[in-house]
């Protein structure tokens, strides 16, 4: 009986050693900041677009088209200007004679924070400018995700 009862005692103290041993890891406590960039830029872009080539029975719907398509064309500048131009060329050699070369691009990205600072006709052209403040950006960007670098560990 004796030895049923040192096996108990010996189960129970090595159970509580492991608990108090695994209680022993490192805490730590981190602390973050964010750091703004040194600079905002403001980007601007324009776009445009000829009225009469515009798809609509009328002149109104025409000059309405035209607005759409200058707007687009100023996001797709902005989007060259803050993500890239991604340029791909294609050369084909045939019996010893190159063949025309084949050169396309394209931009994709999100574009948040831009405004429209003036849209107006000139002439057969519709025209759109665009602004893009990266304050603004930065900030919409802070909401969404915050970015932030680590200040200090303090361990205990």
């Amino acid at each position: 009986m004796m030895k049923f009862f040192s096996g108990i005692y010996a189960g129970i103290s090595a159970v509580m050693l492991l608990t108090t041993l695994s209680g022993c890891g490192v805490a730590s406590h981190r602390q973050y900041e964010v750091v703004a960039p040194q600079a905002f830029p403001v980007l601007t872009a324009t776009g445009m677009a000829p009225i009469s080539l515009q798809l609509g029975r009328t002149e109104q719907e025409k000059q309405r088209q035209a607005m759409r398509a200058a707007t687009l064309d100023a996001y797709r500048e902005l989007v060259e200007q803050v993500h890239g131009l991604n340029v791909s060329v294609a050369s084909q050699l045939e019996e010893q004679q190159l063949k025309p070369q084949q050169l396309s691009a394209d931009a994709s990205g999100t574009i948040r924070g831009a405004k429209v600072v003036r849209s107006y006709p000139l002439g057969d052209t519709y025209i759109t400018e665009l602004e893009l403040d990266y304050q603004t950006l930065w900030q919409l960007q802070q909401q969404r995700q915050p970015r932030t670098t680590l200040k200090s560990v303090s361990y205990y």
